[in-house]
């Protein structure tokens, strides 16, 4: 009978998952509690179970005091000294007494402790357990919906997965299996409440320290990440030891473990980036996969300037920002991304804007120093006298006239047409004719009527070419003019 008692309180203990010590300390206690309640013995009572046999003793407890005021609890201590030879006022003493078979009430009032003891020991090995895996990696399964949260099946305990760490590009469904990220286990009246998350960026850390031995190890380390969940992420890994290329060992073969990681994670992207210790290239290389021209770190603003090609500008910044907001939350600096052209612009106005500063600052001629646009004008021979202050109208006439000058004489200067000048170098006729000029004119011969003049044998028409209008009036003056065959006749009449 005993042996079997002990085989059962064996299994209670394996269903349950607990100590068999944890549960037969339960049954102690439901048992004082079922004797108290039958008032078979006095209020303090104590059952002990022979791990070996099974046989239950049950014991009054007595406190040792001077004066004995209730004697179903306290006793002198020449009475406990009896029964224990080093007993002193304070102690407790256990007197073993007759083990009688309770009631009802009392069979009912130890399966009822029994359960409650043992719903205690579960939680609390519960907690014990999960209280240790806190920022660690568990595997669930969906069980049920409960509102907005989803209870997960950790197996010995259920996890809640709230609203704010579920990604929502994610749908759940009954089942499933997951990898989640303990976040904390606390204690409650119902027991503890364990809440996971799947939005975490540790989740990420440690989905890589599962796939990645090296960073397992230590090798490889993860400086930094950011996380966007459901979209896209960016890690930063680095690895003191050489000959150990960090970002191909966290990409794999052919990709196989970086693809592990983003299957488990629903198809989420990840960008894996070489930290730096430079903060320049460490942008540059936060920016991946956009090509980076140029990186200037302000240190005391806690602000990067980067300047990428024209083309390479939408890359860079992503879709609504994504690219860049994750490379300022991987670097924790803020970043300013510029195309090159923009760049370009901003130097050269720049450049512009500094040369106006030193002319500005070059400072200006002194009113005595400075000479004078009238004094200019005046010949050599006027300047030791005193300069003539001119109206504004004056002076600005006389500057522009200056201004002219050096353009009339260019023109002066210029050469003349080849024409001009050798019209020039002819001998001018004179205007007065002489009778040898006219006499010698000839008038030309006018054929007679009815006859062609004939070439001769073997001539050539020549072609007379048309007359100028010039040569048409001079001919026509000619013509008018009457022809003097007497030399001696008088010629004044004909002079101009």
């Amino acid at each position: 009978m005993k042996s079997d008692f002990l085989m059962a309180i064996t299994q209670l203990a394996a269903e349950k998952n607990l100590p068999k010590e944890m549960v037969l300390e339960a049954v102690e206690a439901a048992l004082a509690s079922a004797y108290k309640k039958d008032n078979l013995a006095t209020s303090n009572v104590v059952v002990r179970i022979d791990r070996e046999s099974g046989a239950v003793r049950v014991y009054a407890r007595k406190t040792v005091v001077e004066e004995v005021t209730d004697p179903r609890t306290e006793m002198t201590p020449q009475e406990a000294r009896a029964l224990k030879p080093d007993a002193v006022i304070g102690d407790n003493v256990d007197i073993e007494t007759a083990a009688h078979d309770g009631g009802r009430i009392a069979a009912q009032t130890a399966k009822q402790v029994v359960l409650q003891r043992l719903r205690e020991a579960e939680r609390e090995v519960v907690y014990e357990e999960y209280s240790g895996k806190e920022s660690d990696i568990l595997s669930g399964t969906v069980q049920r919906f409960e509102g907005k949260n989803v209870i997960i099946d950790l197996g010995k305990a259920e996890a809640v997965l709230p609203p704010p760490e579920q990604v929502k590009t994610e749908h759940y469904r009954p089942g499933q299996r997951l990898k989640l990220y303990l976040l904390e286990v606390i204690k409650s009246s119902k027991g503890p409440q364990v809440t996971v998350s799947r939005t975490h960026k540790n989740l990420l850390r440690r989905l890589f320290e599962l796939e990645v031995p090296e960073i397992y190890k230590g090798t490889v380390e993860l400086r930094s990440i950011a996380r966007e969940p459901g979209h896209r992420s960016k890690v930063a890994v680095y690895s003191s030891q050489e000959g150990i290329d960090p970002v191909g060992a966290c990409v794999g073969l052919r990709g196989i473990r970086i693809q592990n990681i983003v299957n488990e994670l629903g198809g989420e992207r990840i960008d894996v980036v070489q930290w730096d210790p430079d903060a320049a290239r460490f942008v540059a290389n936060a920016l991946s996969p956009a090509q980076v021209l140029g990186v200037s770190v302000d240190a005391g603003e806690n602000t990067a300037s980067v300047v990428v090609p024209d083309r390479q500008l939408s890359l860079a910044i992503g879709k609504e920002g994504q690219n860049a907001r994750l490379a300022a939350k991987l670097t924790g600096w803020r970043i300013d991304i510029r195309s090159e052209s923009i760049a370009q612009q901003e130097r050269a106005a720049g450049a512009v804007a500094e040369a106006e500063k030193v002319i500005e600052e070059k400072p200006a001629p002194t009113a005595a120093a400075k000479p004078s646009r009238a004094r200019k004008a005046q010949p050599v021979e006027a300047a030791a006298e005193e300069e003539t202050i001119l109206p504004p109208e004056e002076e600005a006439a006389l500057a522009f006239a200056e201004e002219e000058a050096p353009a009339e004489a260019a023109v002066a200067e210029a050469p003349e047409p080849v024409a001009a000048t050798a019209a020039a170098e002819e001998p001018r006729k004179p205007s007065i004719r002489f009778a040898e000029e006219i006499l010698t004119t000839t008038t030309p011969k006018v054929p007679a009527k009815g006859k062609k003049a004939k070439a001769g044998k073997g001539s050539r028409a020549v072609k007379e070419e048309p007359e100028s209008e010039a040569a048409k009036a001079k001919k026509g003056k000619k013509a008018r003019r009457p022809i003097i065959e007497d030399e001696d006749e008088d010629l004044e009449e004909f002079l101009p």
